[in-house]
């Protein structure tokens, strides 16, 4: 169970519905920027005896933690089974469908083709609005030359997030991204060092793009020893299928299991004839995108 918790002012003022809704949105933002998916119900109209009123909210994300509150009991409990629906679907469906507005009438007697009967003897009617919130990307450019940046200026036109590593300072600094949402430059061992797969679940995607065969290597055996089976953040390394094969061998002898290797793709970006810098960043965020949207593209 969901209890508000806030720290009291001077005046001791008991939080209302509007506090709480904005605590429920606040938790769901947090959880969007860790990469999460998240459900969310809204009463928005209620008359007679109900438990929830025009406001309320629940909020499940795809880790399966709650907040918030439409009202408890039978209604609490259909409206938390049809967000777990919502959730349960990651083949682009919700996207394509929207949300949905359910009228829930609390009698058990209640009838009618277009409302749903609950067991209750409340005796009232809810509406309630439920959709999912998908994570907009957070690509981490592993590599700041010329390719990272022209993915970034795409980034920045699509408002996708973004942060930047690389190991030379003069590619890894605020003034060349000053839109990244965070900036990382230090060595491959110290990188790896302060991730662990919690926090690298922010990043809806990793492209490995350095100047540096072995760096883009030592990076690559790193992230996938730490992932192992996690589907976020998605992997990709941009180079021809002789530096991938270079890359599976190495990734073999270091104990990633070949599976694993497979799920990193190599070359990155859809086929479109890329050959700039520009062209390519064109490629590889399409290919992004039709990965978010679970779009193959044919």
């Amino acid at each position: 169970m969901w209890h508000w918790a806030s720290n009291s002012n001077s005046k001791g003022r008991v939080p209302g519905q509007a506090d709480v809704s904005i605590a429920v949105l606040s938790w769901a933002l947090e959880r969007l920027r860790g990469g999460e998916r998240v459900a969310i119900a809204s009463v928005i109209e209620a008359q007679g005896s109900v438990p929830g009123k025009p406001g309320a909210k629940l909020a499940i994300s795809s880790s399966g933690t709650r907040v918030g509150t439409v009202g408890g009991a039978g209604l609490e409990m259909r409206v938390s089974q049809r967000l777990e629906e919502m959730l349960a679907s990651e083949d682009g469906s919700n996207r394509k469908k929207g949300g949905s507005v359910e009228i829930f009438l609390l009698h058990k007697d209640g009838k009618g083709k277009e409302v749903t009967a609950l067991d209750s003897l409340c005796g009232g009617r809810v509406t309630v609005s439920m959709e999912v919130i998908e994570p907009r990307p957070h690509i981490l450019i592993a590599g700041g030359g010329h390719v990272g940046f022209a993915i970034a200026k795409v980034c920045d036109n699509l408002d996708w997030s973004y942060s930047v590593f690389d190991i030379r300072e003069d590619y890894s600094n605020s003034e060349r991204f000053p839109n990244a949402e965070g900036v990382i430059c230090c060595s491959v061992g110290e990188f790896l060092g302060q991730e662990d797969e919690e926090s690298l679940r922010r990043f809806s995607d990793i492209l490995l793009l350095s100047h540096d065969w072995g760096v883009d290597e030592d990076v690559l055996i790193g992230l996938l020893s730490t992932l192992g089976d996690a589907k976020r953040p998605r992997i990709g390394a941009i180079g021809s299928k002789k530096k991938w094969s270079e890359f599976e061998r190495s990734g073999i002898e270091n104990g990633i299991e070949k599976r694993i290797l497979e799920s990193v793709r190599c070359p990155i970006g859809l086929e479109i004839g890329a050959d700039t810098p520009e062209e390519i960043a064109i490629a590889v965020c399409a290919e992004v995108l039709s990965l978010e949207r679970a779009i193959s593209p044919t």
